[in-house]
């Protein structure tokens, strides 16, 4: 009894300490998620198959939804390129920062060094960061990405049709040749970009494959569907709505291929791939626009069309999947959003933006900001979007309705519009935004009017001629 007892304790102290097998893998810590941001430009909300588009094929966009979640009421932060641009990489409203409108080429303007780019936090917090496509947030040397926060970049500083063969170029316009970046090396000029898309696409999943180990920042901000419209063979005449639906085709594409990068190298579980646009459609530009139906009017407004963008998310460590969700967000709360994911230390300098993963992942149905504001031009405040009201401010706006629209390449005339009296509009049951209902609501009005008097005081009004007392400058140039 006493051999039979000693004996089987050597048989457990024998399995209990014998090492463990190289093979066996070794516990680590968690690694930080991955953070890929895609981000074309001048794409309707009706682009996209799951937010509408029948005449365009998705297919792998269409999945990212499926997996992940939608939002629906997701909205650019200006409906213009550099200011837009400036709110989803700062957090900020693009007029906090001193940035208006859409740089032009050799602008002495750009990111001021004080501001903190979504890149810069997470490259603090040891991330790889990488950005391929279109900048447009200054293109002094001084203000290129990699003075930014990004590791590597590959793309152009600028907007794809700042170049000498835009149709207006003599009467309107008088550019130069269109740079193609390597870091900040110009390695080429542009004549034709054709393969622009799948030149980013290549560098964007050559990233993916060299920072697989360690947390990445891939940020790809797509020069298409920007006007002139171009696609690589691979795409041409595939779609049912003309070369515009190609180049979409080509960005799904694009999409699937970085997907598809993420799973080959285990990747998926553990990283949030966001897709959404700039801004709404460039609708003078006729059958090379996209389309923001069933919202009103376009790029360059902050009527619903203009601003109003499809936005798709995908995380399966963290996200539901197939979830549709309706609360308003904006694109500075893709920052501090990311910022809490990733244990990330904020600016020091405020923003505008709020966490909004509670709403993204279904677990509040209500947007931690009280509203938004949508402002234009120099630091007009043109709206508010108050929960599911959206009222505006007399201000000028453009519009095609009456006009003739431009084709193939060209752009129709815009006609401007005086708003003159405040408008209301309920977007639960008028998304259109057709029936104006500010006599029927006057204490919501007087709510509104409120708000925007508190944030005018704030970032100011230049259509009352109102400074704000929290305005930053953007970076300057010295003139020589």
């Amino acid at each position: 009894m006493t051999k039979n007892l000693l004996l089987a304790a050597l048989v457990i102290c024998i399995s209990s300490c014998k090492p463990k097998k190289e093979s066996e893998p070794k516990s680590e810590r968690p690694q930080k998620p991955n953070i890929v941001l895609i981000f074309t430009d001048d794409q309707g909300y009706r682009d996209v198959g799951v937010f509408g588009a029948n005449d365009i094929a998705t297919p792998h966009l269409d999945q990212m939804a499926a997996d992940g979640v939608k939002l629906t009421s997701f909205y650019a932060a200006q409906a213009v390129c550099s200011a837009s641009r400036a709110g989803i990489l700062t957090g900020c409203y693009p007029n906090r920062i001193g940035i208006h409108n859409a740089m032009m080429p050799n602008s002495k303007k750009g990111l001021h060094p004080s501001e903190t780019t979504m890149a810069e936090m997470l490259k603090e917090n040891g991330y790889a960061t990488g950005i391929f496509g279109k900048w447009h947030l200054g293109d002094h040397a001084n203000f290129l990405p990699t003075k930014n926060g990004f590791d590597e970049w590959f793309g152009i500083p600028y907007s794809n049709d700042m170049w000498p063969l835009h149709p207006q170029q003599g009467p309107v316009f008088n550019f130069g040749p269109l740079p193609l970046y390597h870091n900040e090396t110009v390695i080429d000029t542009l004549t034709d970009q054709s393969q622009l898309t799948v030149q980013i696409t290549e560098h964007s999943v050559d990233f993916i494959k060299k920072n697989k180990d360690k947390p990445f920042f891939l940020y790809v901000p797509h020069p298409q569907p920007h006007v002139p419209l171009f696609v690589s063979d691979n795409f041409k005449g595939k779609s049912d709505r003309g070369l515009y639906g190609d180049v979409i085709m080509e960005i799904d594409w694009s999409v699937g291929q970085i997907v598809k990068a993420l799973e080959k190298n285990g990747l998926s579980e553990n990283t949030l791939v966001i897709f959404t646009s700039d801004n709404g459609p460039w609708l003078s530009y006729g059958n090379h626009a996209g389309s923001a139906l069933p919202y009103r009017e376009g790029k360059g407004t902050a009527w619903e069309g203009g601003q109003r963008e499809p936005f798709i998310a995908k995380y399966p460590a963290k996200l539901p999947a197939g979830k549709s969700i309706d609360v308003p967000v904006m694109a500075i709360d893709i920052l501090p959003t990311v910022a809490n994911l990733t244990d990330s230390k904020l600016p020091e300098l405020t923003i505008d933006g709020k966490d909004v993963w509670k709403v993204m992942t279904g677990e509040s149905a209500e947007s931690p900001q009280e509203a938004y504001f949508f402002y234009y031009r120099v630091n007009e405040l043109f709206g508010v979007r108050y929960g599911k009201w959206k009222l505006y401010f007399p201000h000028t706006y453009r519009t095609m309705q009456g006009q003739e629209p431009g084709a193939d390449g060209l752009p129709g005339a815009y006609k401007m519009v005086d708003l003159k009296e405040i408008e209301l509009y309920n977007l639960e049951t008028d998304e259109s935004e057709t029936q104006n209902v500010a006599d029927e609501h006057p204490e919501i009005v007087e709510k509104i009017k409120t708000l925007a008097d508190q944030m005018r005081a704030r970032l100011g009004d230049s259509l009352k001629n109102q400074k704000g007392s929290e305005t930053r400058e953007p970076g300057q140039i010295e003139q020589s």
